[in-house]
């Protein structure tokens, strides 16, 4: 075996400032522990002490070769340090030393280090050869230097490779709220990282394409640990008694080196999966509450953004298809007048009336993993559909997203209770929990808790409804206000709805060709918040993450075809300043609407009923004006994001 065979370029540093005998301990450690040389740093550097503390290791002539026999040590390395005037390292000559080399070898392998040292200072004795070592300027003209003199000394003896273990040392798991870049910016530094340490690395990413690089059991089986570094829970069942050290994404991207190390060093325990839930939770003990609630959200908004965009970009292209279409006559109709158009809708709609329950099933999922899916997902159900005890759809107002919220966060939670009582059961019940127990308890808490909360959110529809019939004898600029600034609140909850249906009231009593300048305002409202936000994060791009900056765009056709919901994901990550800048700029439009005089014949259509609108450039304006104020106060009020 050859020297240059034990020593890689990162277990190299040149010009070292070190000042004792301890610094320079210290140092080459750290050396080998980069490199990937090592187990345990602690254990090694501890029974380097004790080599030391038999007798000096220094040699003379300014060489100095620490090494000791380790159990610590992962196959046998070397590491290597010149350091610029010496120090005292206790040499026999009373010189200072300024070459060093430390040898770790494992314990169990024979006389590798007795072997490795004999070489070495074999080779030192030439002076020539430590002069260049100690004149190199980078570790690849170091480790020529001594190529050069080892194929010399020994010109017989091929290159050997290190044999290292078979499989990846580390394995990482990446995966951001979105899965669009931080996802595979984190697996690319942790990849990398590895790679210039000598330690070999995989990483999985659950992007928003599904899961690439994906983990094998036998990579699992033989790794040292895993790296899960992520801003929504990932299922931990399948690393089940490995060391798993859980971080946010950004630390994969800013610290990879440091995440590997703690791996390496064998300073993670191990995970323990106990039906999913209570060991995540039990992972997830050092993050702050608020972290966690974080996590438990972002994992809901990155599910249901798909059903989003999907959705409503089918339902636009149905008011596309229809705008021909479209007259007198068949207003109400409109998005499914023509059969294309109608098919269009309904897939669309389809996958809108899926948006909340996904939102509240993954929240759910999150808390309490695979429990918490079909209780959050009903729950989210039931809030969309305003059922009570009375029928299925009683108060016929969905709660919007902010009940998908409360349903999600609540059912997760819950099964977690649930999960904590049934531990008391005996274990012979144990194999029907998750199949019997659970779904059936959870699905009936949550069914009954929604249930008592829809009514509620009925009466306030109704109180809504009732001041807003009362208003309207009083100004209209007000009225207009109001009406829009509702459309923004939850974006299809019981303010939404009440201005909507207040709005759709008025059409009847309004000629088709006059149309009602109630409805222009609710509509105007409607459209304001994705707007806001497509021009937040266009003109304001350091206050929201990669990912939502890649995803505002869509909130432009969003918003022109009327479809609130698309502020939704950036409205749940972080609702009170979206939702009051929303809230603020559709009341301008609204207010800018009715004092233009702005009326509208038809319950939807956004751009696409531009056309037989009364003063659409006025509409026009007030549009613009309402989506700048909201895109301001976006800017106003969310912080500016750290750049990676």
């Amino acid at each position: 075996m050859r020297i240059t065979d034990l020593l890689s370029p990162s277990a190299i540093a040149l010009g070292a400032a070190v000042s004792d005998r301890d610094q320079a301990i210290d140092k080459l450690v750290s050396l080998h522990q980069a490199a990937g040389n090592l187990l345990d740093q602690e254990g090694y550097k501890a029974d380097i002490l004790a080599r030391e503390s038999m007798s000096t290791t220094a040699v003379g002539a300014g060489i100095a070769v620490p090494h000791a026999k380790s159990a610590s040590v992962r196959h046998p390395a070397l590491a290597a340090m010149t350091v610029p005037g010496g120090i005292d390292y206790g040499s026999p000559d009373g010189q200072p030393s300024d070459l060093f080399f430390m040898i770790a070898a494992p314990a169990g392998e024979g006389d590798t280090h007795l072997e490795m040292l004999a070489r070495l200072m074999t080779m030192l004795m030439d002076e020539e050869f430590a002069a260049a070592l100690r004149s190199a300027k980078t570790p690849q003209e170091f480790l020529q230097v001594i190529d050069k003199q080892e194929a010399a000394k020994y010109p017989d003896e091929p290159a050997q490779t290190v044999q290292v273990p078979q499989g990846y040392q580390v394995l990482c798991v990446t995966a951001c709220p979105t899965g669009i870049a931080h996802t595979y910016m984190a697996a690319e530094a942790l990849e990398k990282a590895g790679a210039e340490m000598g330690i070999t690395v995989k990483a999985e990413t659950q992007g928003s394409g599904g899961a690439k690089n994906v983990l094998t059991h036998e990579e699992i089986a033989a790794c040292e640990g895993i790296i899960v570094a992520a801003d929504k829970n990932v299922s931990l069942d399948r690393f089940d008694g490995k060391p798993v050290l859980r971080v946010p994404v950004s630390d994969g991207i800013h610290k990879p080196q440091e995440l590997i190390n703690k791996i390496m060093a064998h300073n993670v325990a191990p995970y323990h999966a106990q039906g999913g839930a209570a060991s995540q939770e039990e992972s997830s003990g050092q993050e702050s509450l608020g972290r966690q609630l974080y996590k438990h959200l972002m994992n809901g908004v990155s599910h249901m953004l798909p059903f989003v965009i999907g959705g409503g970009i089918l339902i636009a292209l149905a008011f596309l298809f229809d705008s021909g279409a479209v007259n007198d006559s068949n207003f109400a109709d409109f998005g499914t007048i023509t059969p294309l158009a109608a098919w269009f809708k309904n897939i669309g709609g389809v996958a809108f009336n899926l948006m909340l329950p996904i939102l509240a099933g993954y929240i759910a999922m999150s808390i309490a993993d695979r429990p918490g899916l079909m209780v959050g997902f009903v729950g989210g159900m039931v809030a969309a559909s305003g059922a009570t005890f009375a029928s299925p759809a009683g108060t016929d107002v969905s709660a919007g997203f902010l009940g998908a919220l409360v349903a999600g966060f609540l059912g997760g939670y819950l099964m977690l209770g649930i999960r904590k009582l049934c531990d008391k059961l005996p274990n012979a019940l144990e194999g029907i929990k998750p199949v019997l127990i659970y779904p059936l308890i959870g699905l009936l808490l949550i069914g009954v808790i929604m249930c008592a909360i829809n009514p509620f959110v009925g009466m306030i529809n109704s109180a809504i409804y009732g001041g807003l019939e009362s208003m309207g004898a009083g100004s209209k600029v007000i009225l207009g206000v109001v009406l829009a600034a509702m459309m923004a609140i939850d974006m299809g909850g019981p303010f939404n709805k009440a201005a909507y249906v207040f709005g759709t009231s008025t059409l009847a009593a309004t000629a088709a060709s006059t149309g009602s300048d109630v409805m222009a305002a609710v509509m105007i409202g409607g459209m304001v918040p994705p707007l806001a936000i497509a021009l937040a994060t266009t003109f304001f791009k350091n206050r929201f993450t990669p990912e939502e900056r890649k995803s505002g765009p869509v909130n432009y056709i969003m918003g022109l075809c009327f479809i609130t919901e698309g502020a939704i994901p950036f409205a749940a990550a972080d609702p009170w300043r979206v939702i009051l800048s929303c809230v603020v700029g559709s009341g301008v439009a609204g207010g800018l609407s009715m004092a233009f005089g702005c009326t509208l014949p038809a319950p939807h259509g956004g751009i696409f009923v531009f056309p037989v609108m009364h003063n659409v450039l006025w509409y026009i304006l007030a549009l613009i004006a309402g989506a700048i104020v909201g895109m301001l106060m976006l800017a106003i009020l969310k912080k500016k994001k750290a750049e990676v």
